[in-house]
């Protein structure tokens, strides 16, 4: 690893998870933060971590993508680290996700580590600045030429707005963030805000689709795209599927975290919550799989991704990106390159 790079993560990750998790997460974006306004510090990170390789390029949904490796939402909810993000060598940054009210979250603790799972589950429960601020830091960096890979927005809904008026809430949120995002993701699929999973059921999810269509043709194009749960069947993941197509949805993202608990060690498995990490991976796999088979729309793998193995079976089941969350937490930067390389090396 250039630099000395590829030492310095375990030693910060022993530091880092003697804290609460909350506090070391928000202690890294932070830092991540300041690095993105240092030249020096930018540059120091892309010879140290980045794999910039024009085979490695993708595109989809009217973008180009650097490289099908993405980071996940909800790691930076409110777009402080960008430009540092981006300088790792991710080839896509989903942002939030990001309510149209600014809002606290749930109370805290509401973010644990299963170290013995290689998991962590959370209840954080949308906790952002609200859209708004995001959209003027997006701006900003616009304006400077600073955004240097596609940028999604993650949009839910903000929890005092009764479910019934859940479409109006996402239509403020979207207004707002669609001339900064070079695409925006509908979260139907936390676990953590009551009542949001209903959204995925057919009648509310038809009226959320059409609503991306209507603003489709009074906004221009833009690629939204719909970010589901592993915790549905195979008859609503066929439903989702027939409503995203007959609504001009550009993707699918699956899948979000779980709440399913089978065969975890850790002492936190019965926090509520999203669960994420290793343990999803085998039902984050299999829904890739099922939606591959009912849909050529494309498809952003998410969920239990952690190597170069998992990177290279989601994408040969059919995913067009793949995104990475707690992998990252885990493994830190270090593991960006390796999987680049595994890419490139594929036969």
């Amino acid at each position: 690893m250039r630099s000395g790079a590829g030492g310095l993560y375990p030693r910060a990750r022993a530091l880092l998870f003697r804290l609460d998790p909350e506090r070391a997460h928000d202690l890294v974006l932070a830092g991540l933060g300041w690095a993105g306004r240092s030249e020096l510090a930018l540059g120091w990170l892309r010879r140290a971590y980045a794999e910039r390789d024009p085979r490695l390029e993708v595109r989809a949904f009217g973008l180009r993508f650097p490289s099908p490796i993405g980071l996940a939402a909800g790691l930076d909810k409110d777009g402080v680290a960008v430009r540092a993000l981006a300088a790792l060598g991710f080839g896509s940054l989903e942002l939030g996700t990001v309510t149209a009210r600014p809002q606290p979250g749930n109370p805290r603790p509401r973010l644990f580590r299963l170290v013995e799972d290689d998991a962590l589950i959370n209840r954080m429960g949308f906790n952002n600045a609200g859209v708004d601020a995001l959209v003027a830091r997006l701006e900003r960096l616009r304006r400077q030429g600073q955004v240097e890979v596609p940028v999604g927005v993650n949009v839910g809904k903000s929890r005092a707005v009764e479910l019934a008026d859940a479409v109006a809430d996402y239509e403020r949120s979207l207004r707002r963030a669609w001339g900064v995002a070079d695409y925006l993701a509908l979260n139907v699929s936390s676990p953590n805000t009551p009542g949001l999973r209903s959204l995925q059921e057919r009648g509310p999810l038809e009226a959320l689709l059409a609503l991306a269509g209507r603003l489709r043709d009074e906004l221009g194009p833009r690629p939204v795209l719909l970010k589901i749960a592993p915790d549905l069947d195979d008859d609503a993941l066929r439903t989702i599927v027939e409503l995203a197509e007959d609504h001009g949805i550009a993707g699918l993202i699956a899948t979000n975290t779980t709440i399913a608990r089978e065969g975890l060690t850790s002492p936190h498995a019965d926090e509520t919550g999203g669960l994420s990490g290793r343990p999803l991976g085998r039902r984050s796999l299999e829904v890739l799989r099922t939606l591959r088979r009912a849909t050529d729309l494309p498809l952003v793998s998410v969920g239990g991704i952690w190597d170069e193995r998992d990177v290279l079976e989601r994408l040969a089941a059919g995913a067009t990106l793949v995104q990475l969350y707690t992998a990252f937490i885990y493994r830190g930067p270090v593991l960006l390159r390796p999987l680049h390389r595994a890419l490139l090396d594929r036969p």
